[in-house]
């Protein structure tokens, strides 16, 4: 018996396997019913008895041989036909799926980012969700203030509201950084105002201040004038008309030049030849002492423009309502825009 034990696993050891066919050839004759395996299960019974634990540690040991190379076999052809069914061609160039565009709303904010980081701003940025102080008397507003009513602010409770504008970021600069410095605040802000073609309960803004020594209103006019040529073309022309806000004296609002009639009068201008993108003016000094800065030793710029405004202008959108409204249609068309 033990002749015959070792005489089949010489014959399985040197049975080769080199197809499907040769591996299920091999578990015929080894494995199945009719095969060697099973004939020496039968021939077991005959062996003595003081025989039988040697003996069956050898059959065992031929079956655990036999069953793991037809496995590996098995495994292995079976990866390989896998392999073989693939039929792609991996050279090929992939398909082209569909990409989305860059926001126009996303763009105009980059752009206007872009042309201030060229000049020495840097981004600041502060929470949604503030307190009367940040938010209103910080910057001057008296308690009377309309800003403060329910009909143009969203109040949480009696000590928080959404904020109605960046400025909030500007009073949390001052406060907690020492002058000088120049930065943008670009956010979303909220106003419960009545949602038309021309306003929105919601909208995005880009303030601007700089604090140092010295600094005039004529340092202002010309960074904003070499913003508006950045932004809407070297031959654009700006015009400051006096205005007011609590938080900087004296204050103006910008016009341009527009550029969609080359000043010339159109709708879009309301036949002026110009167009209004901005409210400034500079810091009001009782806001620098709020924030524990010095007014007798440092001056400063504020000014802000909604990023709707400037992109309705910029691509000739009639209506603000768009931007927020996720009509694929709407947005599909500024895939392609440089800007």
């Amino acid at each position: 018996m033990k002749e015959k034990i070792t005489s089949l696993l010489e014959q399985a050891e040197a049975y080769s396997i080199e197809n499907t066919d040769h591996s299920e050839q091999f578990r015929l004759k080894f494995l199945s019913k009719k095969g060697e395996l099973n004939n020496l299960f039968a021939d077991f019974k005959n062996v003595p008895n003081e025989e039988k634990k040697e003996i069956g540690a050898l059959i065992n040991a031929f079956k655990e041989f036999c069953q793991s190379k037809y496995d590996a076999s098995k495994e292995l052809f079976s990866a390989s036909a896998s392999a073989q069914s693939i039929k792609d061609d991996f050279t090929k160039p992939g398909f082209p799926y569909a990409s989305g565009g860059i926001h126009p709303l996303t763009a105009t904010r980059q752009r206007i980012i872009s042309i201030f980081e060229k000049i020495g701003f840097t981004v600041a940025s502060g929470p949604e969700i503030e307190d009367d102080w940040h938010n209103f008397s910080a910057l001057n507003f008296p308690e009377n203030h309309p800003a403060r009513d329910m009909q143009d602010t969203f109040f949480i409770d009696s000590k928080f509201a959404l904020r109605t504008h960046t400025s909030s970021v500007q009073v949390r600069l001052m406060e907690n950084n020492k002058p000088p410095f120049r930065s943008l605040m670009p956010g979303r802000v909220y106003r419960n105002e009545a949602i038309s073609a021309r306003a929105h309960c919601f909208f995005h803004q880009v303030e601007g201040l700089y604090i140092d020594k010295n600094v005039s209103f004529a340092d202002m006019k010309q960074t904003l004038l070499y913003f508006s040529k950045e932004m809407f073309g070297e031959q654009t022309k700006i015009r400051l008309r006096p205005s007011y806000f609590p938080f900087t004296e004296p204050s103006a609002e910008m016009d341009v030049t527009c550029f969609i009639c080359n000043a010339k009068g159109c709708n879009v201008c309301k036949h002026s030849g110009w167009v209004e993108i901005m409210g400034c003016g500079m810091v009001d000094p009782e806001v620098l002492k709020n924030c524990g800065i010095d007014d007798q030793v440092y001056s400063g710029f504020a000014f802000g423009m909604g990023i709707e405004r400037i992109a309705m202008l910029k691509y000739r959108v009639n209506d603000l309502r768009l931007f927020s409204e996720n009509d694929v249609r709407f947005l599909k068309q500024f895939q392609s825009a440089d800007e």
